[in-house]
Formats: C-alpha cells, structure tokens, sequence
C-alpha cells in the first residue's frame, strides 16, 4: 500500500510541476487561491489513501447522549474552535488564511467520512494541512477523540443554545481577559484605571 501511494504521489507531482511550469497553475504556493476542483480532488483522494483501512472499520465506544454532547462541545470549544469555528463551518481568521482551508464539517466530505476517519485525523492530524495531531501518541483509544467524533456528527444540529454555552469556552488572550475586567469594573462603578474595592 504504501508503494502505491508513493507512486501516486510522485505521479500528482510531476503532473503539477508540468502544469505549474506551462503557467497553467499561476501562484501554486500561495495560501490566498482557491485550489481548483482537480487539486481538491486529488488533495481528498490523497487523504483518503493515506489513512489505514482499519481506521475506517473502527466503531466509536462512546454513543450520543446530551451529557457527552455538552462535554465534547465545551472541548471543541476550548480545542478546535480556533480554526473550525463553535460552529464548525470553518470561518474564522486561522481557518479562512489555511490551506487548505478549514472545511466546513457540517457538509457532506466530512460527515460521510466514518466514525474510524473521523477518529483518525483528529488523532494523528493530516500533513500538509493546518490540522495538528490532538491525541497522545502510543494511545490507541483516545477518548477526547472519540466523543470529538459524535460532537462533529451533531454540527449540523448544533442549536443556537449550545452556540452560546460553548462561547463560555473559547479560549481567551490575557488582553482579553483584561478587558473584560476593565468593563466588569467599569459596570461595578469602578473609575477607570482604580482596582475594584475589596470584598470582605
């Protein structure tokens, strides 16, 4: 298998250097274009190949529940959202300037991927993407993956409610942080610029 995919590759990339060479792929390094439908196909396919045939067969331990729901929400929140978005479509500042970009995991290239894919790339990543590897390595039953996987299947029922309990959750800057205590103490009667009062 891995044989194959070499050859594959090799193959993709003497056909893009031709391409890239007669000037029919104008700016092929640059993050900012579109890729076009052949390279989103080649780049899906490629991904495809490159993961294991058991990791498509492997069943997720964990099944839906409201209480593994808000769990795995408030993690992707915390984890994920930077790039996807709390709400998975991928339209944040990271996921729009990736390329690839961020995809949007409501639609159906992802949620046709099976529990085992899902599980896979979200444990070991995917190269030359911004997708890192979140699992720790050596631990082939990450369970922060798995229920990440029932929450990925629930994006496309995402309410408004669970939108703004996951919001809680985002990670924040410390200038952030900053200036929510300013505004607090500032709400509180505070002059700007004087620490709050004590309480007691």
């Amino acid at each position: 298998m891995a044989r194959v995919l070499w050859t594959l590759l090799i193959l993709v990339l003497l056909i893009v250097s031709a391409l890239w060479v007669s000037g029919l792929i104008p700016h092929c390094c640059g993050a900012r274009e579109e890729p076009g439908k052949v390279e989103a196909v080649l780049a899906r396919n490629l991904r495809s190949l490159s993961l294991p045939s058991e990791a498509r067969q492997r069943k997720n331990p964990f099944t839906s529940s409201p209480e593994l729901l808000r769990e795995s929400a408030r993690h992707f929140a915390d984890h994920c959202a930077s790039c996807h978005g709390n709400d998975g479509i991928g339209n944040t500042d990271i996921g729009r300037n990736l390329y690839p970009r961020a995809p949007d995991m409501r639609q159906s290239t992802t949620q046709q991927l099976s529990d085992g894919e899902l599980y896979y790339i979200i444990h070991n990543g995917v190269r030359w993407t911004g997708m890192p590897a979140w699992g720790e390595p050596g631990n082939p039953n990450d369970e922060d993956s798995w229920k990440l996987v029932i929450f990925i299947r629930h994006l496309p029922n995402l309410t408004a409610k669970e939108l703004r309990d996951m919001e809680r959750f985002n990670p924040k800057s410390a200038a952030d942080r900053e200036e929510e205590k300013e505004e607090q103490e500032f709400l509180n009667g505070a002059p700007a610029g004087e620490p709050p009062p004590k309480h007691r």
